[in-house]
């Protein structure tokens, strides 16, 4: 069972359609006691990081992402969920993250157009379980104006004016910068190989 979770994204109903296309079994709750039981977690995301992650907050979901996640249940983050990640975010400077890997996530440069709008192609590192059998240089579906800079977890980098993490991957721990549910044939892919972790 595949539990997504529920705090208002724009992207829930995208995730929760790539589910159904893999025959999937999976519930889409705010319950914070089902969170932390799950046995796979998606978290999406769209828009800012300080709503994302007040909005958490008052649904007392925090937590409960953190238990589950320290337990080893498989957790992915799309987009913004990615960067709920890390400690903080320049977006919204007083909001925490849940620094589930230390640093920042930051803005593109002034002057360059913002959001990355559309498809980019990631190089996936060997080896990476969430990536596997994509091949050496897929294009996926990026709708982003912040970034994780290149790190020893990033499972892909991808570059826009400059080389960013565009997955990450440490243990039982997921997240993708891009949207792999509006990617096609290669996002489907990269969702299965999650739910057959």
């Amino acid at each position: 069972m595949v539990t997504i979770i529920d705090y208002g994204a724009g992207n829930l109903r995208s995730v929760e359609n790539t589910l159904a296309a893999l025959g999937a079994s999976y519930e889409i709750t705010r319950d914070p006691a089902k969170v932390a039981a799950s046995t796979r977690l998606i978290l999406p995301g769209v828009g800012h990081f300080g709503q994302m992650m007040r909005a958490l907050d008052e649904l007392r979901l925090r937590e409960p992402i953190l238990t589950a996640a320290r337990r080893g249940t498989p957790f992915l983050g799309i987009c913004l969920g990615l960067q709920a990640m890390f400690e903080s975010s320049e977006e919204a400077p007083g909001e925490r993250g849940f620094a589930l890997f230390p640093g920042r996530v930051v803005r593109f440069a002034p002057g360059v157009r913002v959001p990355q709008m559309g498809w980019n192609e990631i190089a996936p590192r060997p080896g990476s379980r969430l990536l596997a059998g994509l091949g050496p240089k897929p294009y996926v579906y990026f709708a982003n104006s912040y970034y994780a800079p290149p790190m020893e977890a990033a499972a892909a980098t991808c570059h826009y004016t400059v080389d960013f993490t565009a997955a990450l991957e440490s243990g039982n721990v997921f997240g993708v910068q891009f949207h792999p549910e509006k990617s096609g044939p290669v996002g489907l892919k990269i969702v299965g190989n999650f739910v057959e972790l």
